[in-house]
């Protein structure tokens, strides 16, 4: 372990040699009594920094926040590709796997730090995908998890292809499906961090068919996890519908009990940087206390 920075955001940053040698980069945000831990996963082609926002609000009402940049992808990534942005995204050896396995190996980071707090999984969109694999793997490690931005991990509810197709038009920057709010498309593409290459180009078809899959089944004879599952009805990598299949499949499948979904009108993918994305917060937080029986 590094020793950590800190800096006058609230946030501090570290990291750690995961069990497949890459050194793994990630921040922290920390309130003065954590009542809980989550550990946020970034969706593919961004990092952490992203969610300085997000990682603000939880810590004021009074969550700790984790959140690593993963293979390939931010900090990590730039050292993985020795400071070659071009290859940002690139997961490197072992691919996929490798990713996810590393995403579990930070599960192990936090609760060595935090063993006596209840740990929530938040995943956004690709982190969504890994946090559903994981959570199949190793349901028993987590007391609640959050999918946003999801979708069912099956070819008939989960959009392969150009996610922007709806919203294309003549000087579309081809992210208007990110949200309604159109600073946060130039925000993405002017950030040195991201990169706009789509997933099945970055991973390659053969990886990217590994994030294909539905939750385990009779997951709650291990641990009847609260989900939260939480999309805009016009994301177009799954939507409302595609959303509701993934709920059913952990209820009927699963055996899970404490399944919530929730659709945003008219929001798109990113939920968190949607023009409603204080009421996406507050909710999360909400069902976040709720969850983890966290006292008024």
């Amino acid at each position: 372990m590094q020793n950590s920075s800190d800096d006058d955001t609230g946030r501090s940053e570290d990291s750690f040699v995961d069990t497949h040698g890459v050194r793994v980069f990630y921040s922290r945000w920390q309130p003065a009594h954590a009542k809980a831990v989550i550990q946020l996963a970034h969706g593919v082609g961004e990092h952490t920094g992203r969610y300085e926002h997000v990682g603000r609000a939880l810590a004021s009402a009074g969550y700790e926040v984790w959140a690593d940049d993963h293979h390939g992808h931010g900090r990590t990534g730039l050292h993985q590709h020795h400071g070659d942005h071009t290859r940002l995204g690139r997961l490197g050896p072992g691919g996929v796997r490798d990713a996810i396995g590393s995403v579990h190996d930070f599960t192990g980071v936090v609760r060595a730090a935090r063993p006596h707090l209840p740990l929530v999984l938040l995943g956004h969109s690709w982190g969504s995908l890994i946090a559903q694999i994981i959570v199949n793997l190793h349901p028993s490690d987590y007391d609640a998890v959050v999918l946003t931005g999801t979708a069912h991990r099956t070819l008939r509810h989960m959009n392969s292809g150009n996610l922007n197709t709806r919203y294309d038009r003549p000087g579309a920057t081809g992210l208007e499906w990110l949200s309604r709010d159109p600073s946060v498309a130039q925000a993405f593409l002017d950030d040195p961090l991201t990169t706009a290459t789509p997933l099945m180009k970055l991973f390659g078809p053969v990886d990217a068919l590994r994030l294909l899959g539905r939750p385990a089944p009779r997951l709650a004879d291990h641990n009847d996890l609260p989900v939260l599952i939480a999309v805009g009805s016009e994301d177009p990598l799954g939507g409302a519908s595609s959303a509701r299949h993934l709920a059913a499949d952990y209820r009927d499948r699963s055996g899970l009990t404490r399944v919530t979904t929730t659709v945003y009108p008219g929001a798109r993918h990113e939920v968190f940087n949607e023009t409603n994305r204080d009421e996406v917060i507050t909710d999360l937080i909400a069902w976040i206390d709720r969850a983890v029986d966290i006292p008024n």
